[in-house]
């Protein structure tokens, strides 16, 4: 089963790489990692998605746990949540082709940040299925470029991961 592990690290130099090092050497596979500044300087949120049994989960958060720089851990996936990312895909678009781009840009809700007389870049957001669904509908013809930010999410309602 696909888990999405939200951490509130401290933010200094090494800290993501003991954190992947940690499933690296446990052979752990991490599908997605961001990580990013909080509102408090002195504190990163990191948000890996991962896949395994329950207990091979169980293990990794407990271990993660473990870190001297972990502050809080928690895994959104047994709680009701929100997860986003973040896709730029640049495009090729000429002739009667732009119009069919600029269509599917917007009803996949996309907005094109960058216009060229042969490229669009059109940003994406929301669930992985939907930046799938947008690059199937495109085909592979047009796309020059995709790059993906991987998933973030937080729980829904009053939860939240705070110290």
């Amino acid at each position: 089963m696909r888990h999405t592990i939200s951490i509130l690290i401290e933010n200094e130099s090494g800290a993501l790489s003991r954190v992947a090092g940690l499933y690296s050497a446990r052979g752990y596979n991490i599908e997605s990692l961001t990580v990013a500044p909080t509102d408090d300087p002195s504190l990163s949120r990191m948000t890996i998605v991962t896949s395994g049994p329950e207990q091979v989960i169980e293990q990794i958060t407990k271990q993660t746990n473990k870190l001297i720089e972990v502050v809080k851990l928690v895994d959104l996936t047994e709680t009701a949540h929100v997860t986003r990312e973040l896709m730029l895909i640049k495009l090729r678009a000429v002739g009667p082709a732009r119009e069919e781009v600029k269509r599917l840009a917007d009803i996949f809700r996309g907005k094109i940040v960058d216009v060229t007389e042969t490229t669009y870049v059109i940003e994406l957001t929301g669930v992985a299925e939907k930046l799938d669904a947008f690059v199937s509908a495109v085909g592979q013809g047009p796309i020059l470029e995709v790059v993906r930010s991987g998933a973030t999410g937080m729980a829904r309602g009053e939860k939240s991961l705070k110290i």
